[in-house]
């Protein structure tokens, strides 16, 4: 013990988990006081990280004040029923973990400690969160799952910051309007488990939702608001009492996993067709039919379908392999439902968009066939937004070099061969481009260099464009990289440098393995890694768990992870992957 509290005094850091204590050392809480004569004591520092995980404590006591520079506290899995006051006294205390214990009541001091971002009180016997939590105005990532609390106070509307939100296994028996309106930033909220009848009608509100679970309630209906959740990836509304849903669900357009099994839905409506799903669950609901639409969601791996009184389909088709449903239901689609719509001419179509360029600052000219821009659209030197795609243009008109204001160019599915780089060098302020499908050749080697602040790059489906060692580092800014059907045989290694990488979809590719280095994209939320051949994946992805809440596996051989966790969702693979990392 004396050889860890001398070490804890070199380096800020003390792990005393796993070590059957029943009580804290008081040296501990002595800190510098507790100098040995042959320490030097100008080298000692103070605690910043302290671990007391895993052991029998019954107590922390209140001289845990003597730490002011504490930043990290785990005291998680231990019997403690109470936490001392002087909690409040530790202000740069950041992160905060009492889960796994057995306490009644969390002190109204925390609302002192604001620095916190972290706070995890979960797997207790709280019946209630302390108002004085919406002073931390800091807070980030709270964790209060698994306890008996009826109601969260409304003075978390201070909270801004919350991105994550865990109050799974309670008592709630409502969510308020006023919270929902002030956590703008949330990512992932888990409210499953509770006693819900309703979700609050500006759910929209969470446009950064990108998982969302209300699994196990008693929600009899979704809010059309849902539309605004344009973030929103994994949704979980099983075990509930839906009887039907909101057309609008079908504008979710980065949906991938939907659980509705066990409600009591009727019909799945037409509109939710239009959804690019990768696994959905209808399982236990009172379906009698399908619509022949849902032949055309062809992203679907899997549709469970079972418990329920389906008469217009064979029952060999429901449990049948998904694509062969898909397939039947595509072969009932009535062939005259396109019904003649006369459309204006391409002429017409081209002069409302100049016109319309002018007042919103968006040039569209998607979808006309064009082979070159006619110079007459230029009528706004001011325009943020180009949208160019799914013509047959070859090259990029001159008159682009004149938009300086341009933020967004979306160049997709032409008939581009050579990176513009000249032009793009003269768009100071492009955020967003959009290059995929085209016959791109290869990009030169200081390409990227022309486009060094985009936020957002979509090169897929070029296979041939990118250089032996793609410069990506020089795009620091990248938020978003789509490298879709690119016949990557594995991972550019300068991907790994991007630190604000958000998204990067790598899917439809040929990689047959998946780098530890992914460790170091920390921001990354979503990673997708559809059809290639990855049949394992490194313990270690499982370190991006807080950041990454969307990993897309379907279509790879995996053969190091069990169906039941793979369908599960995002979570439950990080989880299982990070237990796997060696102690």
């Amino acid at each position: 013990m004396d050889r860890l509290l001398k070490a804890a005094r070199t380096s800020g850091s003390l792990n005393l988990s796993n070590r059957s204590l029943r009580d804290v050392p008081n040296e501990v809480y002595q800190s510098l006081d507790a100098v040995g004569k042959d320490e030097n004591w100008w080298e000692a520092v103070e605690l910043q990280k302290l671990i007391l995980a895993h052991n029998n404590i019954e107590s922390l006591k209140e001289d845990l004040r003597n730490l002011p520079q504490l930043t990290v506290l785990n005291v998680s899995h231990n019997k403690l029923s109470d936490l001392p006051a002087a909690i409040g006294e530790l202000p740069m205390l950041k992160s905060l973990d009492v889960s796994f214990n057995s306490i009644l009541k969390i002190p109204e001091e925390i609302g002192s400690a604001t620095s916190l971002v972290k706070f995890d009180c979960s797997c207790n016997r709280l019946k209630e969160l302390p108002s004085s939590i919406g002073q931390c105005v800091e807070l980030s990532d709270l964790k209060a799952s698994k306890n008996v609390i009826v109601g969260l106070p409304e003075d978390l509307v201070n909270c801004s910051k919350l991105t994550k939100l865990d109050v799974e296994g309670n008592k709630l028996a409502m969510l308020s309007e006023n919270l929902i309106a002030s956590w703008t930033m949330l990512t992932e909220f888990n409210a499953s488990k509770n006693l819900l009848s309703s979700i609050p009608e500006n759910i929209g509100n969470l446009s950064h939702l990108i998982r969302f679970d209300l699994h196990q309630n008693k929600i009899s209906s979704i809010p059309p608001s849902i539309m605004g959740c344009s973030s929103l990836v994994e949704f979980y509304m099983g075990n509930n009492s839906l009887s039907s849903l909101p057309t609008e669900i079908g504008l979710l357009s980065r949906l991938g996993n939907l659980d509705l099994h066990s409600n009591q839905l009727k019909e799945y409506p037409v509109e939710a067709c239009k959804l690019h799903l990768s696994v959905l669950d209808l399982s236990n609901n009172s379906l009698t039919g399908l619509p022949p639409e849902m032949g055309n969601m062809t992203t679907l791996r899997k549709l469970l379908l079972t418990g329920n009184p389906l008469r217009t389909l064979r029952s060999s088709l429901v449990s049948g392999p998904t694509p062969a449903l898909l397939k039947y239901l595509r072969s009932r689609l009535s062939e005259g439902e396109d019904s003649e719509i006369t459309t204006p001419t391409k002429e017409d179509v081209i002069t409302r968009a100049a016109r319309l360029s002018i007042a919103s600052k968006e040039l569209s000219l998607e979808g006309l066939s064009l082979s070159a821009v006619p110079s007459e659209v230029w009528e706004s030197g001011e325009v943020i937004k180009v949208d160019l795609s799914r013509n047959a243009i070859q090259e990029l008109p001159v008159e682009l070099s004149s938009c300086i204001s341009l933020q967004t160019l979306i160049l997709s599915r032409n008939k581009i061969k050579d990176w513009p780089g000249a032009i793009l060098k003269s768009l100071p302020n492009l955020l967003c481009l959009k290059l995929d499908n085209n016959p791109l050749r290869q990009i030169p080697s200081d390409g990227f260099q022309a486009v060094s602040r985009v936020q957002v790059l979509d090169l897929s489906g070029n296979a041939s464009s990118l250089p032996e060692h793609p410069a990506f580092s020089s795009m620091s800014h990248l938020q978003e990289l789509y490298l879709r059907r690119m016949q990557l045989h594995e991972v550019p290694s300068d991907i790994f440098n991007l630190q604000q990488l958000r998204i990067l979809d790598l899917s439809q590719n040929s990689l047959q393995s998946v780098s530890v280095e992914f460790q170091r994209l920390t921001s990354l939320s979503e990673l997708g890694l559809s059809d290639n051949n990855i049949s394992v994946l490194p313990p270690e992805l499982g370190l991006l768990e807080p950041s990454l809440q969307a990993l897309r596996l379907d279509g790879n051989p995996m053969r190091s992870i069990r169906r039941t966790i793979l369908d599960r969702g995002t979570k439950a693979v990080l989880n299982y992957l990070k237990d796997k990392i060696p102690q």
